[in-house]
């Protein structure tokens, strides 16, 4: 009864987290609506806070809170057994598994109250709903078709964009959503559709079989768009039964330990260097053996059967503390920073405008005018920071346009060496038939895409770094920033209050911070609409898919017109001037002939192909500074505005009215308590999510 516990476990786990997501985010409304009513009612007291900006923060995260899921995004290649091993997962035969014809676009499969499928296409079609047994005949095509197209460069189903499979599973209704993806072909990874959900997934579960260990095709992707991005991966080791098959004597059981421990050592010594996260090896929590074909059939046949030696109790159990542990207080410690802040803006608020309700007209404006050097203090940090922003984004958008420069001109001093490894399929002999000539150019273009895709994927992860390392460098400049934005603001309000200032509660680093600080150091995501997503090299926005994108959808397709004519030149005029019927040692001599043509033409289209994208790169890389500089910008401004605006409403209302002192004191302090009760609650959740693992 193991995996039977294990899953009820998870899904008991993911009802509780649920749970606390909600109450936290409820806490988190109730607070914004709060401060809200509270600063319509002092437009007739003594004047509005300024809490715009607390108060929108607030509500954007209650509602990204509440709706955010725990989104798995499965990847590996056809023949896999991907939709088994989800079939077994969620204990249903659900998708159309590997022993049947596979699914050909990418699945997003979520919870919904009846079963049903939705298929979304391209070009403004409109999205259509259909039964399971129509999405099963017709978007599947038979792996060997599948890889038949990927050889033509096809897509099976060009106008689609993606399906949505809803059905009530407790495990889907618990938050968590799974997206199932097409093979491991070049066009499908370089989908922005596809790289979004890699971005954007909690966790990825990258399928291999025990049977063919580790192809060139599955290092590729892994080496192009997994490695090095500090994503977490969990790899899942299908069909490790079918080892047995392999053996002389399928019941000898020391030759299967020995073939076992080989197969063990194997994965261990490749997949290692994909198991570093911040700095630590965790291939013991992430590399999991699986017999998800067994599995499913004893699912299916005994639901409560125990499914103990399938290895799904470990996975299940990791997959478990992952989400409901790891993910999950991350979630809440945002939702807690958030709550603190506001908080803490509103106290701090309450605190200045008390002592300075009881004083005269002239001794407050006195007051507020005494403060004007210390607000002066606070534009020139605003103007010193975008100063620095500014310079950092045109330092890096040249940098990184010429690196892009640079690299593409250098592709032409490592082409042979580099293109043995992506040569057609097809013999070079067979090739010279005149039957197979057609074969061969289109496997060779297809090859030839293949490795401009790979080599531009490599130069996208080094221009990642360089713009991460920068953005870190942003990330530091904004604490310095927000520690002298905070002590100029602490001198104003003692210079206000004319007494010792003290904070409403005690705070962590990044909730010391003024808001606007934290998240230019990369603290929110849950405020920025990406709850469900990751927090993305300390910006604390998307900058990753607005260059990834970019390079992947526009950058290669451009590469690819601009080399067309060459392309087809070498591939059908080349091969027939090499004549027929020569032997295997002149094919050979014909095939480095013809790769050092393919090299030559290459060369020639080098310098174009490297200046024409260079402006392109230069503004997609200055968007993603340009796209952090607005915001930090626009909260920075609203600090400020809010803060003039809270003494100008103030001295508003006392030329207007008598303020009655002690009703608008009695009214803060109400104030005061029910917004920090609103915290408490907050607290109390997060606490009990530490304190009680799930």
């Amino acid at each position: 009864m193991i995996t039977i516990m294990e899953s009820t476990r998870l899904i008991n786990s993911l009802d509780r987290v649920a749970s606390i997501r909600s109450n936290v985010a409820d806490s988190l409304v109730k607070m914004a609506e709060i401060l809200s009513k509270s600063e319509e009612v002092a437009e007739t007291h003594s004047g509005k806070f300024g809490l715009d900006a607390d108060i929108d923060d607030l509500k954007l995260a209650s509602k990204n809170l509440k709706s955010g899921v725990f989104r798995l995004l499965v990847l590996g290649d056809m023949k896999r057994g991907k939709s088994t091993l989800l079939n077994a997962l969620i204990g249903e035969n659900l998708l159309p598994s590997d022993v049947n014809p596979c699914t050909a676009l990418l699945t997003v499969l979520r919870y919904g109250p009846e079963k049903k499928v939705t298929v979304y296409f391209k070009e403004g079609k409109l999205p259509e709903t259909i039964d399971f047994n129509t999405f099963k005949q017709k978007y599947t095509i038979d792996p060997d078709e599948g890889k038949k197209l990927e050889r033509e460069n096809q897509a099976a189903f060009p106008n689609v964009n993606y399906a949505v499979v809803e059905y009530p599973l407790p495990l889907l209704e618990k938050g968590v959503e799974i997206v199932d993806s097409p093979g491991l072909n070049d066009t499908e990874a370089r989908n922005e559709l596809s790289l979004n959900y890699v971005h954007n997934s909690q966790a990825i579960l990258f399928v291999l079989r025990a049977s063919q260990p580790l192809t060139l095709n599955e290092r590729r992707y892994l080496d192009n768009y997994i490695k090095g991005r500090g994503l977490n991966v969990f790899f899942l080791i299908n069909g490790w039964d079918e080892i047995r098959l392999g053996l002389v004597d399928i019941d000898d059981g020391a030759e299967l330990a020995e073939a076992e421990a080989k197969l063990r050592q194997f994965f261990q010594t490749n997949l290692a260097e994909y198991c570093q996260l911040n700095g630590a090896n965790v291939y013991d929590e992430r590399v999991f053996e699986l017999f998800s074909l067994n599995a499913l059939r004893r699912r299916l046949k005994h639901p409560e059967d125990s499914l103990e030696g399938t290895g799904f109790p470990g996975f299940m159990a990791a997959l478990n503390t992952f989400l409901t542990q790891e993910r999950a207080v991350a979630e809440l410690r945002q939702a807690r920073t958030l709550a603190r802040q506001s908080y803490n803006h509103c106290h701090d608020a309450i605190a200045r405008r008390i002592p300075l309700l009881g004083e005269d007209l002239q001794e407050l404006k006195n007051r507020i005018a005494s403060v004007s050097p210390e607000f002066e203090m606070l534009t020139d940090i605003r103007d010193r920071f975008q100063e620095e922003i500014g310079e950092m984004r045109d330092r890096q958008a040249k940098k990184v346009a010429d690196s892009f420069r640079t690299y593409i001109l250098d592709l032409g001093k490592t082409f042979e060496l580099d293109f043995v490894r992506y040569q057609p399929n097809l013999g070079f002999l067979d090739s010279l038939q005149k039957g197979k000539r057609e074969q061969f150019n289109a496997e060779f273009q297809q090859a030839f895409e293949r490795y401009l895709n790979e080599k531009i994927a490599e130069w996208e992860l080094t221009a990642e770094k360089q713009i991460a390392d920068a953005f870190a460098q942003l990330s530091q400049s904004a604490a310095k920033y927000g520690a002298n934005y905070t002590q100029v603001t602490q001198l104003i309000n003692e210079k206000l209050t004319g007494e010792k200032f003290n904070r409403g509660i005690n705070t962590e680093l990044e909730e010391d911070a003024p808001s606007w600080a934290s998240w230019a150091m990369g603290f929110f995501s849950l405020t920025t609409g990406n709850v469900a997503g990751v927090v993305m090299a300390s910006a604390g926005f998307d900058w990753k898919n607005i260059l990834v994108n970019y390079v992947a959808v526009i950058g290669i397709s451009t590469f690819l017109l601009l080399f067309a004519g060459p392309l087809a030149s070498i591939g059908l005029i080349g091969i027939p001037l090499l004549g027929l019927g020569v032997g295997a040692l002149q094919a050979d001599e014909a095939r480095k002939e013809f790769i050092k043509a393919t090299k030559k033409e290459f060369i020639k289209s080098l310098p174009e192909l490297a200046q024409s994208q260079w402006q392109s790169i230069y503004d997609v890389v200055e968007q993603c500074f340009n796209d952090y500089d607005r915001e930090v910008s626009k909260r920075l401004n609203a600090d400020i505005k809010s803060r003039q605006g809270e003494l100008d409403n103030l001295v508003a209302q006392k030329q207007s009215q008598e303020i009655d002192y002690a009703q608008e004191l009695s009214r803060l302090k109400i104030l005061d308590g029910e917004v920090l009760s609103q915290l408490k609650t907050i607290e109390s959740a997060y606490q009990d999510l530490l304190s009680s693992p799930v």
